[in-house]
Formats: structure tokens, sequence, C-alpha cells
């Protein structure tokens, strides 16, 4: 017991101390992603951010650690941490896509998830279509089940985001799989914007039922047809800038159509 206590006091400093700096992280990263930081500017020194924050300078050290990590910062001796040019910021890292969606332009960002789903998703389809094997396609089938049962609009992004990871694991390219993990908050942010702003829940079930199909068939043509069916009706609610739908229950169930 006596050794319990003292992992957990020992522990709980550690724990607090990173959080600390994660926070810190987000903030800069956040005012950097958002055009506060412009790239090429010289940031405040450690004795700057330590007043500005109240925090140690410890803290900083460790935040611009990881803000160098991402992408966003440089930093050298007795020059001090400059922002890097956009080009070099590793916007496919998880936090960095989810401080660009507090911060940025979200329309914007949204189209280029849209055009990096277009490059890549209908022939991820293509792949599963040829390479998924049983206990994967059982997996895109209850992620499918999960969006028809779901009691809001809102709840359907969830299993959404689920479908689309589900298909990139069926395509069984160990090269891929990465990729899936650091787009998920992207696909996120898209479903969770398209899911009150589109069209009813309805729409999307059989939008996503006809990739199913063309998995479960090994049909990759079909596979590639109905992801670019799925991305054109997203790429329609996106460019007319639908209003914000009510939140509610579904309504009763209409013909085809859709976010995803």
């Amino acid at each position: 017991m006596p050794r319990r206590q003292t992992k957990s006091k020992t522990t709980a400093p550690r724990e607090q101390s990173s959080r600390l700096h994660f926070k810190l992280a987000q903030s800069i990263g956040e005012k950097i992603l958002g055009g506060v930081y412009a790239p090429g500017t010289l940031l405040p020194n450690e004795a700057e951010w330590c007043r500005i924050y109240g925090v140690s300078r410890t803290a900083v050290r460790e935040a611009i650690k990881v803000l160098n990590a991402k992408g966003l910062l440089v930093s050298r001796p007795k020059v001090g941490s400059r922002v890097e040019p956009r080009n070099r910021w590793n916007m496919l890292d998880r936090d960095v896509l989810a401080w660009y969606c507090q911060a940025g332009d979200k329309r914007e960002m949204l189209m280029s998830i849209q055009e990096v789903r277009r490059v890549l998703e209908p022939e991820v389809a293509a792949l599963a279509a040829g390479k998924c094997k049983p206990a994967q396609l059982e997996l895109l089938k209850q992620a499918l089940e999960d969006m028809r049962t779901a009691e809001t609009p809102a709840a359907t992004a969830e299993p959404d985001v689920r479908f689309h990871l589900a298909v990139l694991a069926a395509a069984n390219n160990e090269l891929l799989a990465p990729f899936g993990v650091l787009i998920e908050s992207a696909l996120k942010n898209l479903f969770d914007y398209t899911s009150v702003r589109g069209r009813e829940p309805e729409y999307v079930i059989p939008l996503h039922r006809n990739i199913l199909t063309a998995i479960s068939r090994g049909n990759p043509e079909a596979a590639r047809r109905a992801v670019r069916a799925l991305l054109k009706d997203t790429d329609t609610i996106l460019a007319a800038g639908a209003p914000i739908r009510k939140r509610g229950k579904k309504p009763a169930a209409k013909k085809n159509g859709g976010k995803g």
C-alpha cells in the first residue's frame, strides 16, 4: 500500500505538467494556424512566454518541442523560434488538424479534405473490393447498421467515420493504414458539419449501402462509382453552404442522397 501511494504522488505532478505544456502548445499552435503568427514570424522568447501565460520555462520548452515536431516551428540557439512556411506544417497530424478546425477557416479546410478524399477514397474502395476479408466486411455492415439506427442526425457522425475507416482497413495495404489514423479527426469535422447542414440521414444510408454492396461483391469499378457518388453529394452540400438544420429525431425515410 505505501508503495502505491508514493507512485500516485509522483505520477500526478508529471501528468499535470504534461497537460500544461500540451495546453500551451495548443494555444500557440492555434495562433499560428489562425494567422496571428504568420510564417516567418519570430516568436516571443521563453521569458516572454512565461510572462504571457504565467508558466515555467520548462513548460515553454516542452511546448516548443511539440510545435517543432509538428512542423509548425523551427528553433535555433541564440535566434529563437520562427514559424515555418505553411508547406512544412504537418497538416495530417491529429493535433494540428484539431487546432486548425478551431482557429482556421473551417470551410476552406472542409473543401481541402474533400479534394484529398476524391483522390484517395475511390481507389481505396476499389482495393477493398478485391481484398476485403470476411471479418472486415462485418465491421462495414455493423457501421452501416449503427448509422441506420442512430437516434439523431448528428449521432450518425461516429459510425459514418467508422464506416470510412473500415473501408480503408479493408484495402489491406499497410502503407494506407497510418493515413486512416491521421485523417480520422478531419473526417469527423466534415461529418459533424454535413450532418447538421445536409440532407436527412435517410438519404445517407443508400449511398453507403452501395459502397458496401460493391465491396461485398468484389466489384472494384462499382466501388469506385459508389464512392464518387457519395463524395459528389457531399460536394454539393458544401458548395451550397446549406443552413444549419435543427437537431432532433430523424424524420420518416426519404429517397437517396446525403452526406458522408
